[in-house]
């Protein structure tokens, strides 16, 4: 990559990255510099970067969880702790608000991004969160997608099998905006509809034109995303079935939805016409219950254990563990084969491995060429990515980068 890297902050700073990309290295999509300003516990923040993976350690507490969370309001959506963008600031900013700044590097362009809560928007009714790319301000945080995708697992996902369907709806879809930049669109669009509508039955609106505009926005927008989900879960199917025997299961993936299903045997507008018609019939039943009974919405995403065939909620913890990182992997080649392999935000991951699993994830994180952020309490669990990573320690709200080598490699 030519030149310095030049990352604007929404509040104005600047940083200025002069650390030299490897060349084994400098195609790859990855970030190349981030700036943290009254992030959580991070008052200010700045890291430069060589374009490998990351490893950060430290004890808990240090911060490790609260950077992977900043880096994953890069992409649309609330993060990966779901917070309120005024959770986020820094207790005792000054300004009441946060920033999040990167220079990404790929294929030798830099393209920097910016996020973060507007100034004056704390409290839940005057959030605001700000998006430039490029120094452009973005009409929301949809434009994200279509720059990068980001994927992430966290502790608190070791039971998505076991949780609610919105959380695996949730976890899919992040899977999708990669694939097609325009699902967080569609997807939020079709949300909005949902809540009008709602809201107009609540409200008893007899305004019949309304209510089909509603509704055709819905239909439109909700067979849209049901195909992406469709077209996503094919071609992770086929990233999956090219992995070949690894020490992480094969995961069976299907998904459970009226519309997906619909699109089994229908084209996309006569599936659009026949969702108009039910939620015309069901208006009634829909104003009942407070919300809309049939939708994208409602969809599931269905995984077993490729090797029994056991549904993954029936399978262990540490079974689960291996069959979401084999899924994240899977997504990872699916996107290289595509466009660009996601940034990987890997929280706590290698300690829940055992030694060969964690190499094996070591490996494919190498052979994919992906940027992955990866956090734990002990260096030597990271032992063996060596030189293969960038190691940083965070203690007492400082970042330092610490020697690879595996005399360095001891226990903290």
């Amino acid at each position: 990559m030519a030149g310095n890297a030049v990352l604007s902050a929404p509040g104005g700073r600047e940083l200025v990255s002069d650390a030299p990309a490897r060349p084994d290295i400098a195609r790859r999509l990855a970030i190349r510099s981030l700036a943290l300003t009254d992030f959580r516990n991070h008052a200010q923040l700045r890291l430069a970067l060589d374009g490998r993976p990351v490893v950060l350690t430290g004890d808990n507490g240090a911060g490790k969880t609260n950077l992977l969370e900043a880096l994953s309001f890069l992409a649309p959506g609330r993060g990966l702790r779901r917070a309120r963008l005024s959770e986020v600031t820094r207790s005792g900013s000054e300004h009441g608000a946060w920033a999040v700044a990167a220079a990404l590097a790929a294929e030798g362009a830099q393209i920097r991004l910016g996020t973060g809560l507007a100034p004056g928007g704390n409290g839940a009714a005057a959030e605001r969160r700000v998006v430039r790319i490029d120094g452009a301000p973005q009409s929301g945080t949809a434009a994200l997608a279509q720059v990068l995708s980001v994927v992430w697992l966290t502790p608190e996902m070791d039971r998505l099998f076991d949780d609610a369907a919105a959380n695996r709806r949730r976890f899919f879809d992040r899977l999708a905006f990669g694939l097609d930049a325009g699902h967080a669109s569609r997807l939020n669009a079709y949300e909005r509809a949902l809540r009008e509508r709602s809201r107009l039955l609540r409200d008893g609106c007899t305004d019949a034109a309304w209510l089909d505009a509603t509704e055709a926005a819905m239909a439109g927008n909700g067979v849209a995303v049901a195909a992406v989900r469709r077209e996503t879960l094919a071609r992770l199917g086929a990233a999956l079935d090219t992995a070949g025997q690894g020490p992480f299961p094969r995961p069976g993936l299907a998904l459970e939805g009226l519309l997906e299903s619909w699109l089994d045997d229908s084209a996309a507008l006569d599936a659009e016409d026949r969702f108009a018609r039910l939620l015309w019939q069901n208006r009634g039943r829909d104003a009942q219950a407070g919300r809309a009974l049939d939708g994208p919405h409602r969809s599931d995403l269905a995984v077993r254990h490729g090797d029994t065939g056991m549904p993954a909620a029936a399978c262990s913890t540490g079974q689960q563990k291996a069959l979401l990182i084999a899924i994240v992997l899977a997504n990872a080649r699916m996107l290289k084969s595509v466009a660009a392999a996601p940034i990987l935000l890997l929280d706590e991951v290698a300690a829940h491995l055992d030694t060969g699993k964690r190499a094996a994830l070591f490996d494919a994180i190498e052979a994919l060429g992906a940027q992955a952020w990866l956090t734990g309490a002990d260096r030597f669990v990271f032992a063996a990515m060596g030189e293969r990573a960038q190691h940083f320690s965070l203690a007492d709200g400082q970042i330092s980068e610490i020697p690879a080598n595996l005399k360095n490699m001891g226990h903290v």
